[in-house]
């Protein structure tokens, strides 16, 4: 294909494709499409987009079909079916599927076939779910830009000349485009989030300690483990909240989860909410289409009984800098030892700002001893400014969606701390599309609460997807 090529030019929507998962469900509920028929329509919508996204790497055709049709006959014995039975969805190629392969788009992967699914996969399927595919990833899921050795680069569903961004980017640009109902990405330095508003969809990084990860590629135990969180993408809100209810909860596997219930809007609504909003956080400002943005999303909620006030978190322009240190504190020894478990000898060209952190010398105990010192100074200052807000409207990067050669520049290197920031949080935070740039492409805006306020950031989402359209079809 050409990547200069507009890819919206060439993709018609078929409409019946683009409701959100929960309608899906509810029409194969009451009969008004079959599963199959369901089915047949997302794997044909892939046919005609794949080749010019690769966004879906390994197909699951047969099995998918098989599984449709003992849905349909599920369906014609009872009412009593799962919450998803039936909606056709993919998954990202980090995440285990068994009898699936999965590489994680790394050479000593590239014929794994797992025994096990991810807590995550079993918790969509058991809901009824269909797996039609896995999307594609940068290698081990460690670039902002979606691009390997063994499937090339995925692109921007709105413009070919950009990336659909990272990890998560395959995942973003299917969905985006009616090839899946929903996916499930991993976010660690706003890799949910980015791809999100790359593509114009929504999609939640959850609190930390809500969603098991395990079954995914980047295991438990390495510097970054508590800044990895797991959560949907799909073009609704409200397919997140439904789909963050079926992922939630222990799996008696990850020790980072706890058995807490979320609070909900009930017992805090958005009347007289507290939102903090910025534009630049210090590190590098946004453009000026995206602060225009930002500043609506806070006129729309205010309309709806928020308090906006134009407010920054002092300590969120030193980010960068902490998250820099904590992926490269051991001198690179998790992301080696990595590659050496998959076997994995010839990197992706991707992943070389991982270079940085693999040639830096191995941290000292004192050295170590001061980084935990200042997480959790920037924790406990962020967490002060919290006591006086209870949400913040923020950038997800200080712009659009960007060529794929340019993203992962070292220019660009600070717009990442408007997502790093709150992997180092452990806070929630929903990206929904809020309009878009003056070149047509989607923009993103990020909504991020207070530790297990998943909810009221979701409400906030939806009241701004209500006022800006959200997610829009490619055209």
């Amino acid at each position: 294909m050409n990547p200069s090529t507009p890819i919206a030019e060439e993709i018609r929507p078929d409409e019946s494709l683009f409701a959100s998962a929960a309608v899906m469900a509810r029409h194969i509920r009451s009969r008004e499409i079959s599963v199959v028929e369901l089915v047949e329509r997302h794997l044909a919508r892939i046919d005609e987009v794949n080749p010019l996204l690769n966004a879906v790497i390994t197909r699951c055709d047969e099995a998918a079909l098989q599984a449709a049709r003992k849905a349909d006959i599920a369906l014609a014995g009872t009412n009593a079916v799962g919450p998803l039975h039936g909606v056709p969805f993919t998954i990202k190629d980090g995440f285990d599927t068994a009898g699936v392969r999965t590489t994680a788009a790394t050479e000593g992967w590239a014929q794994r076939v797992p025994r096990i699914n991810a807590t995550v996969v079993q918790r969509v399927l058991d809901a009824g779910a269909i797996l039609v595919g896995k999307t594609n990833t940068p290698e081990l899921t460690l670039s902002y830009d979606t691009d390997n050795l063994l499937f090339g680069r995925s692109y921007n569903p709105y413009d070919a000349s950009c990336s659909p961004g990272g990890s998560s980017g395959g995942a973003a640009a299917i969905v985006a485009c009616g090839g899946a109902a929903f996916d499930i990405g991993s976010d660690t330095g706003g890799s949910i989030r980015l791809p999100a508003h790359f593509c114009g969809i929504a999609g939640i990084k959850p609190s930390a300690g809500m969603v098991p990860r395990t079954g995914l590629v980047v295991p438990g135990g390495t510097p970054v483990d508590l800044l990895t969180q797991v959560g949907p993408m799909a073009r609704k809100v409200a397919d997140l909240r439904l789909l963050l209810g079926l992922l939630r909860g222990p799996d008696w596997r990850d020790s980072s989860i706890l058995p807490l219930q979320p609070k909900t809007v009930a017992e805090r609504g958005i009347e007289n909410c507290r939102i903090a909003w910025y534009c630049d956080n210090g590190d590098l400002a946004a453009s000026d289409d995206i602060a225009a943005i930002v500043r609506g999303c806070a006129d729309a909620l205010a309309s709806h009984g928020a308090k906006p006030t134009n407010s920054r978190p002092r300590p969120i322009s030193a980010a960068r800098a902490l998250f820099g240190r904590l992926f490269s504190i051991d001198g690179g020894a998790w992301i080696r030892r990595l590659l050496d478990d998959v076997g994995t000898r010839n990197r992706s060209p991707a992943l070389g700002w991982t270079d940085e952190a693999i040639d830096r010398p191995r941290a000292s105990a004192a050295d170590f001893s001061a980084l935990l010192f200042d997480l959790e100074r920037f924790r406990s200052d962020m967490l002060a400014f919290m006591q006086d807000f209870d949400l913040i409207l923020a950038p997800v990067h200080a712009s659009a969606a960007m060529p794929h050669d340019q993203l992962t520049g070292a220019a660009n290197r600070p717009a990442f701390s408007y997502t790093q920031a709150f992997n180092l949080t452990g806070w929630p935070s929903v990206v929904v599309r809020a309009g878009s740039d003056r070149r047509g492409l989607p923009v993103g805006i990020q909504i991020v609460a207070r530790p297990w306020q998943d909810e009221l950031a979701l409400h906030a989402a939806e009241l701004v997807e209500s006022a800006s359209g959200g997610w829009q079809a490619p055209d």
